[in-house]
C-alpha cells in the first residue's frame, strides 16, 4: 500500500469519518446562518447588495463545496450518482463532484430518494410544476423554510429596484395554479406592496387599475410577451398614459430589447428577472447597469468584445446574482452549472445543469473593462448610480439548441423578435410569432427559415396589407441580422439567397398557433409548422 493509498484510507477511517461528518454539518449550518442574515430584511439584503466583494464568492465556493458533501451524505439518490461516478472524497474540490441534470438524476430518482435525509416534509411543502415547454411537466417540492428564503430574495431585489417609488401596488399576472413563478411572485411581493393575483387575465387586469385608479405605482409581473399585448389592449383603450405610474417586471423566457423598447414606449420601466423550475425563482435580476450594458453590446462592437471576446454573435441576457444564494459555474462548454446553497432546500440541486448557456463576470471585472475607455465609463457610472449593486454578472444565452443554422449563420428567435418590433405600428399588430426551417415547394434540395406570425385577435388585415405586413418583418429582421452578425452579414455579400426568409401571417388560433396555449409561455421555435 503506497503513502496515497494509506492516506485515503486514514481519511475514510471509520472515527475520522465520523468527526468530519460533524464538522462539515457544524460548518455548513453556521455558514448558512451567517448568509441567512442578510436576507431578515429587504434593508438588509440591499445592503449585501451594494456591497458585495469578491472575498465573499470565496465563501460562496467554500460554501456551495459543503452543501455538495453533505448531499453526499444525506441525499440517498445523490450517493447513487456519486457511487456511479466513481466518486471519492477531496477536501475543498467542488468540480470533484459531478453534475446533475434533469435525465441523468431528476428521471431516474423519485421526489423522496431526492430530499435530504430521504424523507419527504409534508407539512409546510408545495409542490410546482415547469411548465412542459421541453417537453414533459415536472414536479418540483419546495419545503416551508425554503420557500420562506425565496420570498425574502424575491422581495429584496424588487424593494431595491422600486426603492424610489412610493404606495406600490404589484398585478401579479403571472399563471396561477400549479406553476412555480406565479404562485411564489404573488406572496413574495406582498412583503414589500400591496398584491392582486390576476394571473394572466387581460379584462381583470382592466379593471382592476379602473377601480383603484392612478394614485399607485403599478408593477405589473408578467411573461414578456403579455406586457406587450397588455400595452396594446391600454392603447386600444385610449388609456391617459401620463396619468399613471406602470413599471414591468417580466420573466419565464427571454426578452429582446426590441420589445422592451416597445413596452416602454408606455411603461417608466420593464426589468427582467432569471429563474427556472428546476432550481427556483428569483436567481438574479436586471438593473439599470446591465440593461445598459446589454443595450451598448448591441451598438459597440469594441465593447462587445471586450466584454464577449472575440466572434461573439450573439447578444446575452445579462443578470446581476448573489452567490452567496446561488452559486454558479459554467462548464468547459459554457452551460450553466447551479448549486443552491441554503440548508433550508428540501430537494437540494447539487452543481445542476439546466442547459443554459451561459458566461460569468465579477462586477470589479467589468469596472475595468469600462475605465478602460471614457465612452464608456460616463454612461455606466450613471447607471450604476440608480442602484449601486456590486453582485457579480451572469452573461446568459439561452438554450443550446434554441437556434436555426442557415447559410453559415445561426438565427436565434431573438433576432427575429428584435427585427419584428422595430416599427411600433407593426408591432401592434402581432400577438406573437414562431421560427421555423422548412422544405422549398419548388425546390425539395433546399431549406428556408420561416416566421409564422399571428394576428392579434382583433386584427383583421385584407391581402394587400398581409403582403405589406410580411415584406415589413423580413426586411426588419435582414437588416437586424445585418447590422447585429457578422457571420449573416458576410453571407449576405456571398449568396443572393442569404435574405431568402419567408414570411408568413396567420389570423389568432390559426395554423402553427391552434391549440397553442396563450397563459404560458410562447413556443418560438419548432421543428415545422403548417402552412
Amino acid at each position: 500500500m503506497g503513502w496515497r493509498d494509506l492516506g485515503e484510507s486514514v481519511w475514510t477511517s471509520t472515527p475520522l469519518t465520523v468527526a468530519r461528518r460533524g464538522a462539515l454539518r457544524a460548518g455548513t449550518r453556521a455558514l448558512s446562518t451567517t448568509y441567512s442574515l442578510y436576507k431578515v430584511h429587504p434593508a438588509t439584503w440591499r445592503l449585501t447588495a451594494t456591497h458585495y466583494q469578491p472575498w465573499m464568492g470565496d465563501f460562496a465556493r467554500l460554501h456551495a463545496w459543503m452543501t455538495c458533501q453533505l448531499g453526499s451524505l444525506h441525499v440517498p439518490a445523490y450517493r447513487q450518482h456519486l457511487a456511479e461516478h466513481d466518486w471519492r472524497f477531496r477536501w475543498w474540490d467542488l468540480e470533484n463532484y459531478p453534475p446533475t441534470d434533469k435525465a441523468s438524476y431528476v428521471q431516474r430518482y423519485d421526489e423522496t430518494s431526492r430530499t435530504r435525509s430521504g424523507r419527504l416534509e409534508l407539512r409546510g411543502t408545495l409542490v410546482d410544476e415547469s411548465s412542459g415547454s421541453s417537453g414533459t411537466p415536472f414536479n418540483w417540492v419546495r419545503g416551508r423554510d425554503e420557500l420562506a428564503d425565496i420570498h425574502r430574495n424575491v422581495a429584496g431585489f424588487t424593494a431595491l429596484m422600486m426603492r424610489d417609488e412610493e404606495r406600490l401596488f404589484v398585478i401579479n399576472a403571472y399563471s396561477m395554479g400549479a406553476w412555480a413563478t406565479g404562485t411564489n411572485t404573488g406572496i413574495a411581493m406582498a412583503k414589500i406592496a400591496m398584491v392582486k393575483n390576476t394571473g394572466p387575465d387581460l379584462d381583470k387586469i382592466v379593471d382592476t387599475m379602473r377601480h383603484f385608479g392612478p394614485g399607485f405605482t403599478y408593477l405589473v409581473s408578467a411573461y414578456p410577451p403579455f406586457l406587450k399585448d397588455l400595452r396594446d389592449r391600454l392603447d386600444a383603450e385610449g388609456w391617459d398614459w401620463p396619468a399613471w405610474r406602470m413599471h414591468g417586471l417580466v420573466g419565464g423566457e427571454g426578452m429582446t430589447e426590441a420589445l422592451r423598447d416597445y413596452c416602454e414606449e408606455r411603461f417608466l420601466t420593464v426589468r427582467s428577472g432569471y429563474g427556472a423550475s428546476d432550481l427556483t425563482i428569483g436567481i438574479g435580476g436586471e438593473t439599470d447597469l446591465t440593461v445598459w450594458l446589454r443595450r451598448a453590446l448591441l451598438e459597440d462592437h469594441d465593447l462587445r468584445e471586450a466584454v464577449l471576446g472575440p466572434g461573439e454573435t450573439r447578444t446575452p441576457m445579462i443578470f446581476q446574482y448573489n452567490p452567496l444564494e446561488t452559486y454558479l459555474e459554467t462548464t468547459p462548454e459554457g452551460e450553466l452549472l447551479c448549486t443552491l446553497t441554503s440548508t433550508a432546500v428540501l430537494s437540494p440541486k447539487l452543481r445542476y445543469n439546466i442547459g443554459d448557456e451561459a458566461r460569468l463576470m465579477d462586477w470589479h471585472d467589468l469596472a475595468a473593462v469600462l475605465r478602460s475607455q471614457p465612452e464608456w465609463q460616463g454612461p455606466a457610472r450613471e447607471a450604476f448610480a440608480k442602484q449601486r449593486m456590486k453582485l457579480p454578472l451572469l452573461l446568459l444565452f439561452g438554450r443550446a439548441d434554441a437556434t436555426i443554422s442557415f447559410m453559415g449563420a445561426n438565427i436565434y428567435p431573438q433576432d427575429v423578435e428584435n427585427g419584428l418590433y422595430t416599427d411600433p405600428r407593426r408591432a401592434a399588430q402581432i400577438g406573437s410569432f414562431t421560427l421555423t426551417l422548412e422544405d422549398v415547394e419548388q425546390d425539395a434540395t433546399r431549406q428556408q427559415p420561416t416566421i409564422h406570425l399571428e394576428l392579434r385577435e382583433d386584427v383583421q388585415l385584407e391581402p394587400a396589407e398581409r403582403t405589406a405586413l410580411a415584406d415589413g418583418v423580413r426586411e426588419g429582421v435582414v437588416d437586424y441580422l445585418a447590422r447585429t452578425s457578422r457571420d449573416f452579414a458576410q453571407s449576405l455579400e456571398e449568396s443572393e439567397r442569404s435574405d431568402d426568409i419567408e414570411v408568413r401571417v396567420h389570423d389568432a388560433g390559426t395554423g402553427p398557433f391552434a391549440a397553442t396555449p396563450t397563459t404560458l409561455k410562447r413556443v418560438y421555435l419548432r421543428p415545422g409548422a403548417a402552412g
